[in-house]
């Protein structure tokens, strides 16, 4: 039987809820993602960022090639009950697959996007390339 916490999220028509990720530490907002009633479920019985892949069409355990795991801190829902926040500790300090502390490294600076934060590792060096 599922958890009666997941009952309560409004879940949109494709049964996927968005969640921000955020570092429970500094309070930056590190991902942006989604998931839907297994991915949620998974993330707070492993305590342990969990999504869902839309591209992939399954589980996308942050981490699981990188080795950067966002390990929960705790789990909020807002007052629509139709968006979700991971509040994480992040392992190793990156959370971007380009190799940055922060998905949102681009600021609109006179109606240009400006990288604003460096490359931390290179991300050939984090993910394995398959030949």
């Amino acid at each position: 039987m599922m958890p009666s916490y997941l009952d309560q999220i409004q879940w949109n028509e494709q049964g996927l809820a968005p969640v921000i990720t955020q570092d429970a530490g500094s309070g930056r907002v590190l991902t942006q993602a989604w998931v839907n009633r297994e991915a949620l479920k998974t993330t707070v019985s492993e305590g342990r960022a969990v999504y869902w892949s839309r591209s992939r069409s399954k589980l996308w355990r942050k981490g699981e090639e990188s080795g950067m795991v966002q390990k929960l801190v705790e789990v909020l829902l807002d007052c629509d009950n139709d968006s979700l926040c991971y509040r994480v500790d992040q392992v190793g300090g990156i959370a971007c697959h380009t190799g940055r502390e922060s998905c949102f490294y681009k600021k609109l600076t006179n109606d240009t996007w400006e990288s604003v934060d460096p490359v931390l590792v290179d991300p050939d060096q984090i993910y394995k390339k398959s030949s």
